[in-house]
């Protein structure tokens, strides 16, 4: 009686048991159902589409990343020295939570100047970074934290992943005017009617040169009017630098709006990469620094903003910084680098002339000025959605539909066939 006792309770338990894992079952396979794909990134899914496509004359002009005049990648010599000189030399232990502290110097200097004051008398709070990525949202973060009510002002147009960084961090965004369709060039009047009307105070993400998408930057003379409004609104300026050297050869030259807002008195943050001037795209080498009051203030600054990367990443990885950092700090190795930057600058510059050139030898009726008086790696070409479309159906050309061309993908090779193309599709007006 007893077994048939517990030969019952053992089949309950057993049938409950399936009941339970059933339930358990439905439960776990109903956790991820209402994911959905998430949108492709138009720009990452412009080489998806290059890759995928068989023909012998595609051109993928939609990468963000140097190439040389074959197409093909490059790392800079200045690169592989600095590689050679740390291998085999250099622990794996982890960086303090701020990175590295001499390439956070090196970085400070090239942005503030070799001889600034405020990295003398210890004003500044920075910290590495995940690259400019990683130092906006670290900035965004630190704005949620401690500015919690405020917004931020972003420029129509603009890279398109300062919307995502600041949507994350569940900061709420304005834009402001920034290009002007019909000249291709600066919307200068309604940019500071929106810095004007913009409450006292604001947060205002602004490109320090090389604008991405449009490659169009304000002149000096608007720099220091955009500056002296900003000091009468009380507004904070975040500079997002993906581009010094890059942009012009000379690193000097592309920090000249930061300098104009230093010399105004202004307290600053600065996002800082070294994604494109040193081709360390994968390394993911940044630095994100905020000018304060006094030392005091920087110390706790920076104490906050590794607080939030704790949770976040912990520490930055060392190798790229290692490299940044034996570059900069070697007088030789520095010289080079600031030889190699003026060469992929200038290989830029070189492709804006002959694609406007070719352009103008097809007897465009339209006029290419704007490809030449637009700086940095892209070109606002001012083509439509529609024009896009044709160049990629018909002639095998891959670029975003907004129309920005990526000046690194133009070369000797393929710019007459590329400016044909372009031509072809519009012609009609």
């Amino acid at each position: 009686m007893a077994l048939s006792k517990a030969m019952i309770t053992c089949s309950s338990l057993t049938r409950n048991s399936k009941q339970l894992m059933a339930g358990s079952s439905r439960s776990m396979s109903s956790w991820w159902r209402s994911v959905e794909p998430a949108p492709k990134d138009p720009i990452l899914g412009v080489t998806e589409a290059f890759l995928a496509d068989p023909s012998p004359d595609k051109v993928n002009v939609g990468v963000g990343a140097y190439r040389d005049d074959n197409g093909k990648p490059v790392v800079l010599e200045c690169v592989r020295e600095a590689e050679r000189r740390i291998a085999g030399n250099a622990n794996m232990e982890y960086l303090p939570m701020g990175g590295s502290v001499k390439m956070v110097e090196h970085t400070l200097k090239l942005a503030y100047g070799e001889n600034s004051e405020f990295i003398k008398d210890k004003r500044i709070a920075a910290v590495q970074s995940l690259s400019g990525t990683g130092a906006c949202r670290l900035f965004a973060d630190f704005q949620k934290r401690f500015c919690p009510e405020s917004q931020i002002y972003i420029p129509v147009p603009t890279w398109s992943n300062h919307h995502n960084i600041w949507r994350d961090a569940q900061v709420p965004q304005q834009t402001y005017h920034y290009y002007h369709p019909e000249s291709r060039g600066l919307d200068f009047v309604a940019l500071m009617d929106d810095v004007k009307n913009a409450p006292n105070g604001s947060f205002f993400l602004l490109h320090a040169c090389a604008h991405n998408p449009t490659g169009v930057d304000p002149t000096e003379e608007q720099w220091r009017e955009i500056s002296q409004l900003f000091k009468v609104k009380n507004h904070f300026a975040l500079f997002d630098m993906a581009y010094q050297g890059f942009a012009s050869g000379d690193p000097e030259r592309d920090a000249k709006s930061i300098r104009i807002f230093l010399e105004d008195g202004h307290h600053i943050g600065i996002a800082q990469s070294y994604a494109k001037n040193m081709g360390l795209y994968g390394q993911r080498v940044g630095c994100l620094s905020v000018l304060c009051e006094d030392e005091k203030q920087a110390v706790c600054v920076k104490s906050q903003l590794q607080q939030l990367a704790r949770p976040m990443y912990s520490n930055p990885p060392v190798h790229g910084a290692l490299v940044v950092s034996t570059i900069l700090e070697n007088p030789d190795l520095k010289q080079l680098w600031l030889k190699e930057v003026k060469v992929m600058a200038d290989r830029i510059i070189s492709m804006r002339t002959a694609l406007q050139e070719n352009l103008e030898k097809l007897g465009s009726p339209l006029s290419w000025k704007h490809i030449t008086d637009q700086i940095g790696m892209f070109c606002y070409s001012g083509m439509t959605p529609e024009q896009v479309d044709r160049l990629t159906k018909e002639f095998h050309i891959y670029m975003t539909r907004n129309g920005r061309i990526s000046m690194a993908g133009v070369t000797t090779g393929n710019v007459g066939y590329l400016a044909n193309a372009i031509h072809e599709v519009t012609k009609s007006g």
